[in-house]
């Protein structure tokens, strides 16, 4: 099954969930596989930030599980205490001002983990052999292998470069660094038919703004929005989604009580005008100041904030396809969150599609 004059059977590249999933499933098939990942932690969009002695999630806010395998790894996950329900609604506040809860139809429990969506990713990542700092610049065909060549970080933020050799690859980053990687291939080696189906996904930015309160403010939202825990803004042009995140988990603040720590997402107009931006704080500070106007007064003037910038947040006319294989001398594939849709349950759903056919190729 496997080929000792490889260094691994399987590289996949890419710690988000389809990576994790993919490379969970052959690995239990007996491959050797090892994950690439260009970043200093896993889970993709499935994202944690640790501050100011609280965290809070900005990638990926919460999940609802649609399908039977995507709601039985929650299920796992509620029963090994790392998943919890959060709410059911989503409220909405149009741009009128008037403030509205989700359909019966549409309420359904939207599940978070207490201490942070990344903790679902590390579960994914249990016993894999995941290499964080590796960025894979190139990929070459060498006696119907791949060979890798990868710029990897050192703690001391030296940079060192080296080969990998390979059986197979699985691509689950976004299209457009997939297309990069891709690109460093010759059109006998890559069909171009094949690159250009990757090329054709295009990604919208989206801005993620995490916002601190004083732990007074808790109970002056209660008092207004009591049940608003996550809220859509409707036809905005510039606000997308407020969420009490820290409604998530219990942390006391030095105070003892609870403080309040709210995440902002914007729309993908607003984020384009600052995807070069090299800083973000004002940004951050605008959404908070439109936020405060549509809500309460006190949102544009936080303890504390930070700003990320998602450039890959959501895929514009995802593949239907669960995942692309090309026709070469040795699989190659591409999955993710943008084959066959465009959330956490689609990627979950291409790691695990891909897998199959991975392992039914090799064994036959």
């Amino acid at each position: 099954m496997t080929n000792p004059s490889l260094d691994f059977d399987i590289a996949v590249v890419g710690a988000g969930i389809a990576g994790l999933t993919c490379a969970q499933q052959l690995q239990q098939a007996g491959y050797r596989v090892v994950i690439l990942e260009k970043s200093r932690g896993v889970g993709g969009r499935l994202a944690t930030r640790r501050l100011h002695e609280t965290l809070a999630d900005h990638g990926t806010c919460y999940l609802t599980p649609k399908g039977e395998a995507f709601r039985g790894l929650l299920e796992q996950l509620v029963t090994a205490g790392g998943v919890q329900s959060w709410t059911d609604t989503v409220h909405e506040l149009s741009l009128a001002g008037t403030l509205s809860e989700s359909s019966a139809t549409d309420r359904y429990p939207r599940y978070v983990a207490p201490h942070g969506m990344t903790a679902i990713a590390k579960w994914l990542a249990t016993a894999l052999d995941i290499r964080l700092n590796h960025l894979v610049q190139s990929l070459a065909l060498v006696n119907d292998h791949w060979q890798l060549t990868i710029q990897r970080t050192e703690p001391d933020r030296t940079k060192t470069t080296e080969t990998l050799t390979v059986g197979a690859i699985v691509l689950t980053i976004p299209a457009p660094q997939a297309t990069v990687l891709l690109q460093t291939l010759s059109a006998a080696v890559l069909p171009e038919a094949f690159l250009e189906q990757v090329q054709g996904v295009a990604f919208l930015p989206c801005l993620s703004v995490i916002a601190g309160y004083e732990s007074e403010r808790q109970q002056d939202w209660l008092s207004q929005y009591p049940d608003v825990r996550s809220l859509s803004f409707v036809k905005d042009g510039n606000l997308a989604w407020l969420g009490l995140d820290s409604s998530k988990r219990s942390l006391p603040s030095q105070s003892g009580l609870p403080q309040p720590v709210f995440v902002v997402q914007s729309t993908a107009a607003f984020a384009e005008q600052y995807l070069d931006a090299i800083d973000l704080q004002p940004a951050g500070y605008q959404l908070l100041k439109q936020a405060s106007e549509r809500l309460v007064p006190w949102l544009a003037k936080p303890d504390w904030l930070q700003v990320h910038r998602w450039r890959y947040a959501v895929p514009m006319l995802p593949r239907t396809e669960l995942y692309l294989a090309a026709k070469t001398r040795a699989p190659l594939f591409c999955a993710g969150d943008w084959c066959g849709g465009m959330k956490a349950e689609q990627a979950f759903l291409s790691g695990l599609a891909v897998s199959e056919h991975l392992n039914h190729q090799l064994q036959n």
